[in-house]
């Protein structure tokens, strides 16, 4: 695979390969099955880390809902997984077979119509991306046309993430209630469990990562990039050099809304059910951590904080459950008063220096010239 140096700096090509090599060979060679797959349910929220970093890193958009992004593109794909997994024979005990379970608890006796369209694997993908990306454009048309930002707009976002919960929660016979969709075996009659589908569907969710930072990257330094930083930091300025201020600010929102429900889906497929308990408010916050204490100005800070966030929570939490939220909250401080840019920022403090006076020093040893021709290459 070529990078363009271009594309990346030499801080943000050390991360690349640092972070491929991590995921694509060190954590598979080195980690269980059991463990590999944890490391994929902390990749899911790697995705919705990302798309924070375009909608509040650079676009200066705090949202406290991202949980209802990543909440309908894991129920998107947890209800074509439901459906696979409810055919007529392995329901044939049910009062009405062929339709979930908790339908049939319900009294529910036929498939509702919105539900009808998941039987196909090509409208679940499109809806995993649409219906958030779509949720998102009528919920930042209906803000940012009226300029509602800030504390406000965080505010009624986490607002949603409490209204979709208890939705989810109280239509029972459709959304499956509190305990969500579970018992999810298939995909297109490819089980799902065992181990080597675990280590398939891990590589998968890692490419797909890969793209998604891509995609990032790519929008960071077009001119796009430039004017969401330009509008982070002098909002009223944009808006008169003649910029649509709500429109780049809809498209922020919207990217990150896709991102989180990509992350979604995987993490569907990858822990096996979807419930309301990772849509609502503390979720929702938890995943602005993950991208405070990564860095919310760095693309690959903002994963590392997801992935090391999640290990601590589960290595903390099976010694000290009852500890564990106390320790979040204090992390969270911790970051916002000693080091506000998060890891990227001590990275960018500490050892980047380090790596640039290493460089600096090799380029003034007698011989060192990156303009030298190699040896035996004949000159232009």
């Amino acid at each position: 695979m070529i990078i363009n140096s271009r594309f990346f700096n030499r801080s943000e090509l050390i991360g690349f390969i640092v972070l491929a090599a991590v995921l694509f060979v060190i954590l598979p060679l080195s980690l269980d099955v059991f463990r590999l797959n944890l490391v994929a349910k902390y990749l899911t929220y790697a995705f919705v880390a990302l798309g924070l970093v375009l909608c509040w890193g650079y676009g200066g958009i705090l949202s406290l809902g991202q949980g209802v992004f990543f909440g309908l593109g894991g129920y998107c794909m947890a209800m074509f997984l439901k459906l696979e997994a409810s055919s007529v024979e392995n329901t044939k005990i049910q009062s009405t077979p062929g339709i979930p379970d908790f339908m049939d608890w319900n009294q529910i006796t036929s498939l509702p119509l919105f539900w009808q369209p998941f039987h196909s694997l090509t409208f679940t993908i499109l809806a995993i991306i649409l219906v958030p990306g779509l949720f998102a454009l009528i919920i930042g048309t209906a803000m940012f046309k009226r300029r509602v930002g800030g504390t406000y707009f965080a505010i009624i976002t986490q607002a949603v993430a409490a209204i979709l919960t208890i939705l989810i929660v109280g239509q029972q016979g459709y959304t499956g209630g509190i305990n969500g969709m579970t018992d999810l075996r298939t995909l297109k009659g490819w089980d799902i469990r065992p181990d080597h589908a675990k280590v398939i569907l891990y590589f998968v969710e890692v490419v797909l990562l890969f793209a998604c930072i891509g995609i990032a990257q790519f929008i960071r330094l077009t001119k796009l990039g430039r004017i969401l930083v330009a509008m982070r930091e002098q909002e009223d300025r944009v808006r008169f050099s003649g910029y649509s201020v709500a429109n780049f600010k809809i498209f922020a929102f919207c990217m990150a809304a896709v991102f989180a429900a990509i992350g979604g889906a995987m993490f569907a497929l990858n822990v096996g059910f979807m419930s309301p308990s990772f849509v609502g408010i503390v979720p929702s916050i938890e995943m602005v951590i993950y991208t405070a204490v990564g860095g919310r100005m760095s693309i690959f800070g903002a994963i590392w904080g997801a992935i090391l966030v999640n290990f601590a929570k589960t290595s903390l939490s099976e010694s000290f459950p009852q500890l564990w939220l106390f320790g979040l909250g204090a992390l969270f401080i911790a970051v916002v008063l000693a080091f506000p840019n998060g890891l990227s920022g001590l990275w960018a403090d500490y050892v980047q220096p380090r790596i640039d006076r290493l460089f600096a020093s090799r380029k003034r040893k007698p011989g060192w010239n990156d303009n030298s021709v190699a040896d035996g290459a004949p000159a232009e």
